[in-house]
Formats: structure tokens, C-alpha cells, sequence
């Protein structure tokens, strides 16, 4: 949730995400930290660096919790979660991180440490997934997960 909120500050979002105005924002902020913009002595050109590609990773990131991205994408959720079973799965803070069978990885944020406890302890982690993570938590599917398929 840190993660997220952390982008949508720095892409000045409030509410929901609006993928038309995420682009402008996005390109706006591009412009402003290019790195060919500031030339190699000026002391700023090592923090356009480091920022373009913040601005970079967080851009991908909200783009991929979007509202319109979910939708477009659930029909391949479902699929996934509904007929491939867990392979391995990772919880680290807030985030949740689940391989399905299939080579799919998503992330689930906000699933609580004594949450994640109870699914490891599940006697059907699937289905107890099915029931309390997938559809109630905020998902995203990971980048990952194109390189390990």
C-alpha cells in the first residue's frame, strides 16, 4: 500500500486511477526529469536519472492497477485463478505474492500478516484463497511473471 501510495503522490492522483490522465501526468514529469536534458557536469543529472526511472516503474506499476487494465484482463484472471492451482507463493509486508500453476504471477496487496498465516495453515489454500484473497484484495499481475512463462 506504501508502494502505491508513493506513485500516486509523485503522479499527483487522488482517488481512483485515470489512465488518460495518468498518461499526461506521466509524460508532463518525462519531460521535466530527462535525463539528456541535464547535461553530464550539472549536479542534477544523477537525481533526472534516478527519477526518470521512478517515474518509469511507477507509471508501469499504476497502469497495471487500473481500473480498465482489471477489466480488460479479467477474463484471463479468472481463467487463472479458477483452473491452475497454486504453485509457490511469497508474503513480504503487505504484499502477497502468489505463482499459480499456469506461470502466472500476481501481487495482492494489503493481506495481512495474521491473513497470510491462516492461508498457509489452510487445509485447501486455494480454495480459502478463492474465498478471502483473490477477488477482495488489490491485485496486479506482476511483471515476472511474462519472464518466467
Amino acid at each position: 500500500m506504501k508502494r502505491i501510495n508513493e506513485y500516486k503522490k509523485l503522479f499527483n492522483v487522488t482517488g481512483a486511477i485515470d489512465l488518460k490522465e495518468l498518461k499526461t501526468s506521466y509524460r508532463n514529469l518525462v519531460k521535466e526529469w530527462h535525463p539528456d536534458k541535464f547535461q553530464a557536469g550539472n549536479p542534477l543529472a544523477a537525481e533526472a536519472e534516478i527519477k526518470s526511472q521512478q517515474i518509469i516503474d511507477g507509471y508501469h506499476f499504476l497502469v497495471s492497477i487500473a481500473p480498465e487494465t482489471k477489466a480488460a484482463n479479467l477474463e484471463a484472471y479468472n481463467a487463472t485463478i479458477n483452473e491452475s492451482g497454486i504453485a509457490d507463493f511469497k508474503h513480504k509486508g503487505l504484499t502477497l505474492e502468489v505463482t499459480f500453476q499456469d506461470g502466472s504471477v500476481y501481487e495482492y496487496f494489503g493481506v495481512t500478516r495474521s491473513l497470510y498465516i491462516k492461508f498457509v495453515n489452510a487445509d485447501k489454500p486455494l480454495r480459502f484463497a478463492k474465498r478471502n484473497i483473490f477477488h477482495t484484495f488489490l491485485y496486479r499481475k506482476s511483471k515476472r511473471a511474462e519472464v518466467a512463462a
